[in-house]
């Protein structure tokens, strides 16, 4: 029963981190095409790690340096929107999912193009 719980807050935080960080949080450095992924919350609900992928490589590094500077707003803001106890402390971590998952869709169709000529060149010969 409690890992339901655990689940079900964490969902809430990434949900309203997501939230906060494209609306209220105010830095340039908060740019491109990014996602909040998941959070997953201690079973203490002390402290929570927030993963964050980025689709543009060059703009990884500003905007996680970004997020862990503004990470104490960001926390207060959390718990003026959801309701705990104490919100968690905040610790981003670049999750490398999504660029990857992209760098995979490339290479397959990569490979299903050069698969598609090879056999045009076998019906040829």
């Amino acid at each position: 029963m409690a890992y339901q719980r655990i689940d079900r807050i964490s969902e809430e935080v990434r949900q309203e981190v997501d939230r906060i960080i494209r609306e209220e949080l105010n830095d340039p450095r908060v740019s491109g095409t990014f996602s909040v992924t998941r959070a997953e919350v201690t079973r203490d609900l002390r402290y929570a790690k927030v993963y964050v992928s980025v689709l543009e490589d060059e703009k990884r590094e500003p905007l996680l340096q970004a997020l862990k500077s503004a990470a104490g707003y960001i926390r207060r803001a959390l718990g003026k929107g959801i309701i705990i106890r104490s919100a968690p402390e905040l610790i981003f971590v670049s999750d490398q999912n999504i660029a990857y998952g992209v760098h995979i869709a490339k290479v397959l169709a990569d490979a299903q193009k050069n698969e598609g000529s090879s056999h045009e060149d076998e019906q040829e010969s």
